[in-house]
């Protein structure tokens, strides 16, 4: 379980980025006090900033850029990639459309998910067969994703590679056939800006993420991500430039058997400006069958407290529920 943390630590992992592919990565000093720190962001809150991650700031800004640009068109251009069933919940939807918990979320956004055909998982994935839908305008937009994408993908796994090792497991104990071929998830979202008084009209409802570990790209001048600690309190993730905001998944708190929690998390936009977030949601393989390590049922008294889950069907069961048409 998260604690009573009153803020959410920062973490640099460029000693962890530079060396997260030697196996005798622990050997490093640098290395052994990223796992540390990790380790203990992971239990007291399963929230923490990380710099030193090696992307460009350039392209983080950039994806920002072309995001605010997108959600600025007038709906009936966002409408031409609107998602729906038919598509694989690919696409945009609406403020309003987006539901957590039964309740309307107040933003706007576009779904992308690692591309599926037909058959591919069985009948597991057939609800999210098809392929992204990517915007015209701005032009430039499918290039900075994509690009943004593998980096994202590359820098999750250097960052499990530590949270491995946090655990006391192998380097690579998350790969294989748990992630060794990650699906991964992408939510481009838009929060409107509030016109007089805050109002705490929730942009997003209060939930935990669905896979491994999530990248939060946020915009810099504006506070609204709030993480619950284990008081119930609300505790406010600022932005700091330069960082991602990550936070762990029920697929890691499930094997990690609660070492690590999948903390709580929702989204207030209080500022007059339009805000936009991007969140990058590295996952597990998307047929992995993920059950508690054995590593971390002997942290816990040797008992196995979280049951079995398969990742694919815990995913298309919360998306196919998650929206109002």
């Amino acid at each position: 379980m998260s604690t009573n943390f009153k803020s959410i630590p920062l973490i640099d992992i460029s000693p962890l980025v530079a060396k997260c592919d030697d196996p005798n990565a622990m050997e490093d000093k640098g290395v052994a006090q990223v796992v540390t720190l990790l380790d203990r962001a992971c239990r007291d809150a399963g929230f923490f900033y990380v710099k030193g991650h090696g992307i460009p700031d350039s392209l983080i800004k950039d994806v920002r850029h072309v995001t605010h640009n997108f959600f600025h068109l007038p709906y009936e251009e966002k409408l031409k990639i609107k998602l729906s069933s038919d598509t694989g919940y690919r696409g945009y939807q609406r403020i309003g459309e987006n539901i957590t918990k039964g309740v309307p979320d107040r933003h706007e956004a576009i779904d992308c998910y690692r591309e599926l055909n037909k058959g591919m998982y069985g009948d597991l994935g057939d609800p999210l067969v098809g392929t992204n839908k990517w915007p015209t305008d701005p032009p430039n937009f499918k290039k900075v994703m994509e690009e943004y994408l593998v980096l994202c993908t590359e820098l999750s796994r250097k960052i499990m590679r530590g949270i491995a090792l946090a655990l006391g497991g192998s380097i690579d104990e998350f790969e294989g056939k748990i992630a060794g071929d990650p699906f991964w998830v992408l939510r481009i979202i838009g929060y409107p800006g509030v016109e007089g008084s805050p109002n705490n009209d929730i942009g997003c409802g209060a939930h935990t993420d669905y896979g491994l570990l999530t990248l939060v790209n946020q915009d810099d001048d504006k506070t609204a991500l709030q993480v619950r600690n284990l008081s119930g309190e609300w505790i406010s993730a600022v932005p700091i430039p330069g960082t991602f905001v990550c936070n762990i998944g029920d697929m890691l708190k499930i094997l990690t058997n609660g070492v690590y929690e999948s903390t709580l998390h929702r989204v207030i936009n209080n500022s007059p400006k339009f805000r936009v977030c991007v969140a990058y949601f590295y996952e597990t393989n998307f047929d992995a069958v993920i059950s508690p390590l054995d590593i971390c049922i002997k942290k816990s008294d040797g008992n196995k407290k979280l049951q079995t889950a398969v990742y694919g069907e815990h995913l298309v069961s919360k998306v196919t529920t998650n929206f109002a048409y």
